[in-house]
C-alpha cells in the first residue's frame, strides 16, 4: 500500500469518526429533550395548550355563559337556596317571604337587619338562630365583621382571559413554523445519517479491498522492488550492528579485582575475521586502508575470481567492526582493484586503481558503481596501477597515483576526465627500455612534491613532481638505494611524531626475504654522478616474500611486517634487532598481502590475506610508547649506523644482502 493511499484512507477515517461522533450528539441531544417533556411541560409547551384550548373552548368558559354563576368565595351560598335554622322555631327562609319574616324577627327580638355588601355583586347572608330557653329567647348575632380578604384562585379560564392581549392568529403562525423548523431538522439528520451509513459501507469496502490476500505474483513483485530491498538491507544492517556489540551488559565489576596486570602485554590477539562467501569466494585481498574519520570502518580491494564470469572482475568492501557477516558498502569494477584509499578530507569518497590502469571513485551516499572513473586513454594510465596516496591540505589537494609502465599522474579528486599533471620516470642506464616499473610509493610526512618509489628491479628511486633548487622534474637516476634482490613490495617513511623527527627513515619489504631500513639522502646535494646508497639495516628473520611493511603511527621504534608464509611480525627496535618482539600466524596460513595500522592510535592493524579474508588484530599496549621511546630510538638508530657502516658498504659492493646487518 502507497504512502499517499495509506494517507487517505486515514483521512476518510478521521471523517467517519467525525460524522459518527456528531450523530451521538444530535441522539443524545434529543434523549434529553424527550426526558426533559416527560418530567413536565416547559412554559413554551404550557402556552401551546392554553392557545389550543383558547381556540377549542372548555365546558367551564361555556357555563358561565349560561347564568350560572359560581360564588366567588367558596362557601358562600348563593340567592335563591333556602336555609334551615336549627331548633325547635326554625324558621324557613324562602325567596319571596324573606323579606317580612325578616322584618318580624327584627322587631320581636330586636336584632338589626342583615347585613348587604355593596361593593361586590354578591350578597352574603347572616343566619340568625335563635335559642330558646324558658320565656326568654337568646339571639346570637355579630354586631361587627372584620373583612375578610379576598381568595383569588387561577384556572384556565382566568390564565387564558390573562393572555388574550396577542391574537391568536399569532400564536397559530409561531406555532407552525416551530412544527416546520422541527421537520426540517429532522429531515437534515436523515439525510447525515443516511450519508454516514453510505461512507461508512464505502470505506469498509475500501479498506477490505487493501488487506486483502496478495497472489503470488503480488508478492515477488514486491519483495523484487528495489525500495523494498533497501529498507531490508538498512534494518538488518541495523540489527546485526546491535547483535555484534561485544559488550557484556551483565559483566560482574566485583570479580577479578585482585587480579594482575593487562595480560595483553607481549602479545597479539585476534579482533575479528571479516569475510562475505558471495563477495570473498576465490578472491585475494590487494589492498587494504582504514577510514580516517570513522575508526570502525576499514577497506579493502580484491580481484578477479576465475570461477564466476558473470561477477564484476573488481570488488571494493568496506568493513564495519559492528557488523561482521557483511560488509557495510560493496563496490564494483570492470577490472581488478589493486590499490584502494579513503580520502581523508571527505569521509564519503573511496578510490581504487585497477590493473587496467583506470581510476575509480566510489561514493557511499551512491550505489555500486563508481561515480567518477579515468579514461583509457594515452593521458591517463594503460598499465596496472599498483600505488596511490593523497597528499596536500583540505583545501588542495591531489591524488597521486603509479603505473607500472613508470607513469605518475596528479588527480584532482572532482575532475578524472584528464590527469593535472603527468610525470614519466625513465632511466637512461636500463637496456632495453628506459621505463621504471613502480610496484610502491610513498611521500615523507608533510612533503607533496618530492616522493620515493620502489620498482621491480629491487632499487628504490627519489623523483620530483616539479623542479626545484638543484634538482629537475622526475627521476633522480644518479642516487639509487640498492639493497634488495628482487621486486620491492612494500615502502614506507617514518611518521613525523613525538618530540624528535626521524622522518628521514624508511622501511622497505622485498621478496628476496629481508627488510631493510634507510636513510633518504638530503636533498640539497643531489648526485650527479651514479652513486649506490646502502641500506641501515637489514631484518632476515622472514623465511618467505615479504609483501608488505609499515612503521607504527604513535611508537617510535615499532614497526609490522607480513609475509607469504602467513605470520604477522611486529618488531620492536628499542627490544631487539634480530627478532620481532611478537610472530603471529594468521587464518589459515596463506599469504597476507597487506597490512594497515588504524589512524586513531595505532592498536589495530588490518591484515589482507590472500584467501580473501580481512584479519584485524589489536597489539594491546604495545602500542602505548613511553616518554624515553624517542631517546632510546636515537640511541638505537646511531648504533646501528656505527656498528654496521662496513656491511653497508659490502652490500654496495654486492655481498648477499640476507648476511647484512647483524648476521
Amino acid at each position: 500500500m502507497s504512502d499517499k493511499r495509506r494517507a487517505e484512507i486515514e483521512a476518510k477515517r478521521t471523517k467517519l469518526a467525525e460524522l459518527r461522533k456528531a450523530r451521538a450528539d444530535r441522539l443524545k441531544a434529543d434523549t434529553e429533550r424527550r426526558a426533559t417533556e416527560i418530567a413536565g411541560p416547559t412554559p413554551v409547551r404550557k402556552d401551546l395548550d392554553d392557545l389550543v384550548n383558547a381556540l377549542v373552548g372548555s365546558p367551564s368558559r361555556g357555563g358561565r355563559d349560561s347564568g350560572d354563576r359560581s360564588p366567588s368565595i367558596p362557601g358562600t351560598p348563593s340567592l335563591g337556596h333556602s336555609i334551615g335554622l336549627p331548633g325547635p322555631s326554625a324558621l324557613s327562609m324562602s325567596g319571596s317571604g324573606r323579606a317580612s319574616r325578616q322584618s318580624d324577627f327584627s322587631a320581636s327580638v330586636g336584632a338589626a337587619p342583615a347585613l348587604q355588601s355593596s361593593s361586590t355583586d354578591h350578597v352574603i347572608e347572616r343566619v340568625l338562630t335563635p335559642r330558646i330557653r324558658g320565656d326568654l329567647i337568646d339571639v346570637e348575632q355579630e354586631l361587627f365583621e372584620f373583612p375578610r380578604k379576598e381568595r383569588v384562585s387561577y384556572n384556565k379560564e382566568v390564565q387564558t382571559t390573562a393572555i388574550e392581549t396577542e391574537s391568536p392568529d399569532d400564536y397559530e403562525d409561531d406555532l407552525r413554523q416551530r412544527i416546520l423548523r422541527e421537520r426540517d431538522i429532522e429531515a437534515e439528520r436523515l439525510a447525515r445519517d443516511k450519508e454516514l451509513e453510505e461512507e461508512s459501507v464505502k470505506l469498509d469496502l475500501e479498506i477490505e479491498q487493501e488487506i486483502r490476500e496478495l497472489s503470488e505474483e503480488e508478492r515477488a513483485s514486491i519483495l523484487a522492488a528495489p525500495e523494498f530491498l533497501d529498507f531490508v538491507e538498512q534494518s538488518s544492517k541495523i540489527v546485526q550492528r546491535a547483535l555484534n556489540d561485544g559488550y557484556d551488559y551483565i559483566r560482574d565489576y566485583t570479580i577479578g579485582t585482585e587480579s594482575g596486570g593487562d595480560d595483553s602485554e607481549g602479545r597479539v590477539k585476534r579482533v575479528c575475521e571479516f569475510y562475505d562467501e558471495r563477495y570473498g569466494k576465490n578472491r585475494s585481498i590487494t589492498d587494504v586502508d582504514w577510514s580516517p574519520k570513522y575508526p570502525e570502518l576499514s577497506v579493502a580491494s580484491y580481484n578477479k575470481n576465475p570461477a564466476a564470469l558473470n561477477e564484476p572482475d573488481g570488488i571494493v568492501a568496506v568493513w564495519n567492526l559492528h557488523l561482521l557477516e557483511r560488509p557495510e558498502f560493496v563496490f564494483h569494477s570492470q577490472s581488478d582493484v589493486l590499490s584502494v584509499t579513503f580520502s581523508p578530507f571527505h569521509s564519503n569518497l573511496v578510490f581504487g586503481g585497477t590493473y587496467s590502469g583506470q581510476i575509480l571513485l566510489w561514493d557511499t551516499r551512491s550505489k555500486h558503481l563508481p561515480v567518477l572513473k579515468t579514461p583509457l586513454s594515452a593521458a591517463g594510465h594503460t598499465h596496472p596501477v599498483y600505488a596511490m596516496q593523497m597528499v596536500g591540505t583540505q583545501n588542495a589537494h591531489n591524488l597521486i597515483t603509479s603505473s607500472t609502465d613508470g607513469t605518475v599522474c596528479s588527480w584532482l579528486v572532482d575532475m578524472l576526465a584528464q590527469p593535472q599533471e603527468t610525470l614519466e620516470l625513465v632511466h637512461a642506464g636500463h637496456n632495453k627500455t628506459g621505463e621504471v616499473a613502480i610496484t610502491t610509493l610513498d611521500f615523507p610526512d608533510n612533503e607533496t612534491t618530492t616522493f620515493w618509489v620502489g620498482t621491480e628491479e629491487g632499487t628504490v628511486y627519489q623523483a620530483n613532481r616539479y623542479d626545484r633548487a638543484g634538482a629537475k622534474a622526475g627521476l633522480n637516476q644518479h642516487d639509487m638505494y640498492k639493497g634488495h634482490a628482487g621486486p620491492v613490495m612494500g615502502l614506507h617513511f617514518h611518521p613525523l611524531i613525538g618530540p624528535v623527527d626521524f622522518s628521514d627513515l624508511f622501511l622497505t619489504s622485498s621478496v628476496d626475504w629481508t627488510v631493510k631500513l634507510w636513510r633518504a639522502k638530503s636533498l640539497a646535494k643531489p648526485s650527479t654522478t651514479p652513486h649506490a646508497i646502502a641500506p641501515l639495516y637489514s631484518f632476515d628473520e622472514s623465511d618467505d616474500y615479504v609483501y608488505d611493511v609499515k612503521w607504527h603511527p604513535a611508537h617510535p621504534a615499532v614497526f609490522g611486517t607480513v609475509d607469504g608464509s602467513g605470520h604477522f611480525d611486529l618488531w620492536n627496535l628499542n627490544t631487539d634487532t634480530e627478532v620481532p618482539v611478537v610472530s603471529t600466524s594468521v587464518g589459515s596460513g596463506r599469504a597476507i598481502n597487506k597490512l594497515q595500522w588504524d589512524y586513531k592510535d595505532g592498536r589495530r592493524a588490518a591484515l589482507g590475506g590472500s584467501d580473501g579474508r580481512l584479519y584485524v588484530y589489536d597489539i594491546g599496549d604495545m602500542a602505548l610508547p613511553r616518554e624515553t621511546e624517542w631517546t632510546d630510538m636515537q640511541k638505537t638508530i646511531a648504533g646501528i649506523v656505527g656498528g654496521g657502516h662496513g656491511q653497508a658498504n659490502g652490500v654496495a659492493e654486492g655481498t648477499d644482502s640476507r648476511n647484512v646487518a647483524g648476521r
